[in-house]
């Protein structure tokens, strides 16, 4: 079987929207690729959120993808969410270019991400060291702008 590959579809608050491509790698790391737009110039918090409700927009997706209930972290720290991918980058332009590779958001297994959701926030992540109240839950990244449902993409 090929690698696995899966979509999302983003939309969100004003005009942000884009498409994400997630493709499992052989050695079990996720590539995460697209572009976003509509959003402010700079960072901008990037996490898998545990629900793929987006019943109420953005705010039903639920809390960051934590299934081995850590504290919120960077990407790179071993204590983080699965769903802790960083910051995103937006240009002048309001166009955030994505190309990220994680191993704790598998298309498979008891811990995929299939079905959840992917959602980006108006402020940065502070990566769990800003200090404030919310930077071991949330990196205190502020408001969904835009998210969408990780789904099974087609072969075709």
């Amino acid at each position: 079987m090929g690698a696995l590959k899966a979509v999302a579809v983003i939309s969100g608050t004003n005009s942000v929207k884009g498409s994400l491509q997630f493709i499992q790698q052989p050695n079990g790391a996720t590539h995460v690729s697209g572009r976003i737009t509509g959003l402010a110039p700079g960072l901008h918090g990037f996490h898998i959120h545990a629900l793929g409700d987006t019943t109420n927009g953005c705010n039903s997706t639920g809390p960051h993808f934590n299934p081995l209930k850590k504290d919120h972290g960077a990407p790179t720290d071993d204590v983080r969410h699965a769903g802790d991918l960083g910051n995103i980058v937006a240009g002048p332009d309001g166009v955030a270019e994505i190309s990220i590779s994680d191993m704790l958001i598998p298309l498979s297994g008891v811990h995929s991400i299939l079905g959840r959701a992917v959602v980006v926030h108006a402020d940065p992540d502070d990566l769990g060291r800003g200090g404030h109240e919310l930077s071991k839950s949330t990196g205190n990244a502020g408001a969904r702008v835009g998210c969408g449902v990780i789904g099974l993409q087609s072969s075709v």
